[in-house]
């Protein structure tokens, strides 16, 4: 399905800390680049600006000339910049541009690494990108209709837009801002608000300050023009106290300029047919070759290849947005009384804190039918999507998800918590047999996980027939970008139209 091409051709410039396959820590850098692609595909010229990391190759790029100067703090930082286009975007080219500068980013990580989780000087590294995508088109001498902004990195362009580059030739560009993950909003100390440029008298004006910090989230929830989020169902719970993170009386007054859309999926990547990961592919019409998968991933992991057992899979980030304190604490989560049972099998595959590793690993060397792949390997998370029979994610919030959407994709039954985005692509079959295409566990506790794995299990075993539908149902679903994408000029369109009354 393509998105529908609209009157209109919109500039957009995509302003992110990461986009596959140039840089990538989570969802947003596949986001960043699908969303991207999706416009441009609808006629739109879009581009991206982000950070040139360590990891970026330099060698594949090509240098605009000479250097760029941005204005930062009290003086002035230069930068070279470096451009290449969006990979398999030929019929529709999205300019990807990097800012070069060693002393911030060239680094082992993108926010940080082992040594320092955060960068100190994480305030100054994303100031510097967010005031140099206005340098850059100044430089480029194109100008855009729309400033997108994604996550906290970026907070800063939508208070830049209506502070130090409100004049021509910016007067008519709109702001929009994405939150992708509320749970980080760039915190910084208050001092390194002079970093920032914005004069000191306009401090409270700059919305920044929060709690004797100074938060690029909050200011840019205050300043965009229009807000949106990865789904409906995480831009009803931002607004509450639950999951607010503190922001929620600042989202609750922009509730009228929220927009909860749903993040698509890649289907060239992730699609059970084509898979350049697996060795053999297979359809919703032709499981058998499924079957053959589940059996090399039981083989693979060590564990009896045995098509009567249920494999239980997850491929998370180890951290406790993901649920892994409620699955793996010693003495309180739900995984050693899961595998107790002993008619299950878990594959778990994740890298992340280390006291989750650590007692992971334990679990790995006590529990015969539990396989733990402390390490990320795309052939291994795409085995287990396909292998599994069911795909575990206990997230205590997740505001869109792409596993159980992936996991769907593959005729693997998603086990999810009902929040954010998967109580948006996830339909319970307890509470809807006709229509159910997962498991969902009210909340993200020890005793809802076991319970909800428990009642799968149980279909697994009394009820192929239905298990059989289930997953059929799944692979049937479709979470294209081409779908969200025509949201998302609704919204470019809402800014400009407020942008148009403004000052």
């Amino acid at each position: 399905m393509k998105a529908k091409k609209r009157n209109g051709r919109l500039k957009i410039l995509m302003i992110t800390s990461e986009a596959v396959p140039f840089a990538k820590a989570g969802g947003l850098a596949d986001a960043v680049s699908a969303l991207s692609a999706a416009a441009a595909r609808a006629g739109h010229d879009v581009r991206i600006v982000m950070p040139r990391y360590r990891g970026v190759n330099r060698a594949a790029l090509r240098p605009l000339a000479g250097p760029l100067g941005i204005p930062l703090g009290t003086g002035e930082w230069w930068t070279a910049v470096y451009e290449t286009a969006l990979p398999q975007t030929e019929a529709a080219p999205v300019p990807v541009y990097f800012l070069e500068h060693d002393e911030l980013f060239q680094r082992a990580g993108i926010y940080g690494d082992r040594a320092q989780p955060s960068y100190w000087d994480n305030a100054t590294r994303f100031a510097l990108l967010s005031r140099g995508a206005f340098q850059l088109c100044r430089k480029l001498a194109w100008i855009p209709d729309v400033f997108h902004a994604h996550d906290w990195p970026a907070g800063l362009v939508p208070l830049y837009r209506n502070t130090l580059d409100a004049d021509a030739p910016f007067h008519r560009s709109a702001t929009v801002f994405t939150i992708h993950n509320l749970g980080y909003q760039g915190i910084f100390r208050g001092t390194d608000f002079a970093m920032t440029g914005v004069d000191q008298s306009q401090f409270r004006e700059s919305a920044l300050g929060h709690r004797g910090d100074i938060n690029f989230m909050k200011s840019a929830i205050v300043h965009a023009d229009k807000l949106t989020t990865v789904s409906p169902g995480y831009a009803r719970e931002i607004q509450t106290e639950r999951y607010g993170f503190s922001l929620d009386p600042v989202i609750r007054e922009r509730a009228n300029d929220l927009a909860g859309i749903l993040n698509g999926m890649d289907y060239n990547l992730w699609n059970p047919i084509s898979d350049p990961f697996l060795p053999i592919h297979y359809s919703s019409s032709e499981l058998e070759n499924k079957a053959r998968l589940k059996a090399l991933l039981q083989t693979e992991a060590g564990l009896v290849a045995d098509p009567a057992i249920p494999v239980f899979g997850m491929v998370s980030r180890l951290v406790e947005q993901k649920g892994v304190r409620e699955l793996a604490e010693p003495g309180y989560g739900a995984l050693p009384a899961i595998c107790r049972t002993g008619d299950v099998q878990v594959i778990i595959q994740g890298t992340g804190e280390a006291r989750w590793e650590n007692y992971l690993a334990q679990l790995d060397r006590e529990l015969p039918n539990l396989k733990v792949f402390l390490t990320f390997n795309n052939r291994i998370a795409h085995l287990i999507e396909a292998g599994s029979d069911f795909f575990l994610m206990p997230s205590t919030y997740e505001p869109c998800g792409l596993n159980q959407m992936y996991s769907l994709a593959y005729g693997t039954i998603p086990v999810v918590t009902r929040t954010g985005g998967l109580s948006d692509t996830v339909t319970d079959y307890t509470e809807n047999p006709t229509r159910g295409t997962g498991f969902m566990m009210e909340s993200c506790t020890p005793w809802d996980i076991r319970q909800t794995v428990d009642r799968a299990r149980t279909l697994f075993a009394t009820d192929r027939n239905a298990f059989e539908t289930v997953r059929e149902r799944g692979m049937a679903e479709r979470f294209t970008w081409d779908k969200s994408v025509d949201r998302y000029v609704d919204v470019y369109r809402a800014a400009l139209e407020k942008r148009k009354g403004s000052p």
